[in-house]
Formats: structure tokens, sequence, C-alpha cells
């Protein structure tokens, strides 16, 4: 796949429900994502996160564009 610059809604637009893993990401004094590089995308949350070990960016993101199931726990 070929590193593409684009923004938090370029991404959600084109890879719904997919899990997104993101280089350099630009973020605001949140700390939310808004724009970097794709390095990886997909369905499987798995795969993205052994892309993420594999490539070992220096700064990265992974991000989810669809909607968790209410009875999903988040940790941070």
């Amino acid at each position: 796949m070929t590193e593409q610059s684009m923004t938090i809604k370029e991404m959600q637009a084109r890879f719904t429900g997919e899990w997104i893993l993101v280089a350099d990401p630009q973020t605001n004094e949140a700390l939310e994502v808004l724009k970097g590089k794709v390095l990886h995308h997909g369905p499987d949350r798995d795969e993205v996160y052994r892309q993420a070990v594999t490539r070992r960016p220096k700064r990265c993101a992974i991000l989810f564009t669809g909607e968790l199931p209410q009875d999903t726990a988040v940790v941070l």
C-alpha cells in the first residue's frame, strides 16, 4: 500500500468501517487526529496492529471508522 496523506474526514469517507494505521498524525489540543499518512487499513484490527509492529513507525495512531457495539469496552 502506498503511504497517502489524508485528513480524518477523507479517511472516514474512504475507509468506512475499517481500522486505519496512521503515521505522523497531526492532532489538536485534545489529541484528536486531524490528518496523517495512511500506512495500512482494513476490517481486521489484528492485521492493522501487526502492520504497526512490522513497520514500526516513530509516531502513529490506530483509528476505527465504524461504530463499536454497545457492549464493547475501550481501554486507553
